[in-house]
């Protein structure tokens, strides 16, 4: 890998998971509800610069790449994605999402479900997904979708919240330790309407070991090198839970794993 830009060339510093980013991170998720600009738009410069972390050069690999932003809804990750010189393409089955910012649905996006990606294999340099994977019934088959939908030596990089995780329910947290039908339950009896983030809808139990087990399987037949297993949010010197079964459910949080297509000769 070259060697990063330094930061008195003017270029953002290399990307460093450190405890105290962590606690930037956490204070801004603290205003998602009432301040979601504010907290996407940290965390939206946060992961692209983690993204970039795992391409040859750094941030200057992200220019002119073409970039799936899988159930990317408003856009804040795509908006940071071209900020960095790539070329993303939003997609997302919800027209509403894609709407919430300004009332319209943006130029580069597209109406699509993630568990069939309107593009061709290999379309993407890289197939990018935050937090969407434990919206869908089958998660499994959307990151199947992604790694067909990106190109041979590209990357996958998708995140997710654990389902037995604090903010495993969403809203309804964390009520759904007792049961995600019964946390959705509860919200409704205290809002008066349903979460959006419904249990058995709109949300699902997805566990860390799930997508662990597909990770494996996808690199014992020859698809993917694995770049990284780990907690999105968590300091590096927490990266080894995912390794630690039921903890793991728990501690990790939220799941990434950053994946590179191989060719078919391997």
């Amino acid at each position: 890998m070259t060697a990063r830009p330094s930061r008195e060339s003017g270029a953002p510093a290399p990307f460093r998971a450190t405890a105290a980013r962590s606690v930037r991170l956490f204070r801004a998720f603290r205003r998602e509800q009432t301040d979601p600009d504010h907290f996407y738009g940290i965390l939206a410069r946060d992961t692209v610069a983690q993204l970039a972390h795992y391409l040859p050069g750094g941030r200057a690999g992200l220019s002119g790449a073409r970039v799936l932003d899988v159930g990317g809804g408003p856009g804040y990750f795509s908006d940071e994605l071209r900020a960095a010189g790539a070329h993303p393409v939003c997609v997302d089955a919800d027209a509403g999402e894609l709407r919430l910012r300004d009332g319209r649905v943006p130029d580069t996006a597209v109406l699509g479900s993630a568990l069939a990606l309107p593009f061709r294999a290999g379309a993407a340099d890289i197939c990018f997904s935050s937090n969407v994977l434990e919206h869908v019934p089958a998660p499994e088959r959307m990151a199947d979708e992604m790694l067909r939908a990106t190109r041979p030596g590209g990357l996958v990089f998708l995140s997710y919240t654990v389902w037995l995780s604090p903010w495993g329910g969403h809203e309804t947290s964390p009520w759904h330790y007792l049961g995600g039908h019964r946390a959705a339950e509860r919200y409704t009896r205290r809002t008066g309407h349903r979460p959006k983030n419904d249990f058995g809808r709109t949300m699902f139990a997805v566990s860390a070991a799930r997508m662990l087990r597909w990770t494996s399987r996808a690199r014992r037949t020859g698809a993917v090198d694995v770049l990284a297993a780990r907690p999105r949010y968590l300091p590096d010197a927490a990266a080894s839970v995912v390794h630690v079964p039921l903890l793991r459910e728990i501690v990790t949080w939220n799941l990434l794993l950053v994946l590179r297509k191989r060719p078919p000769d391997g």
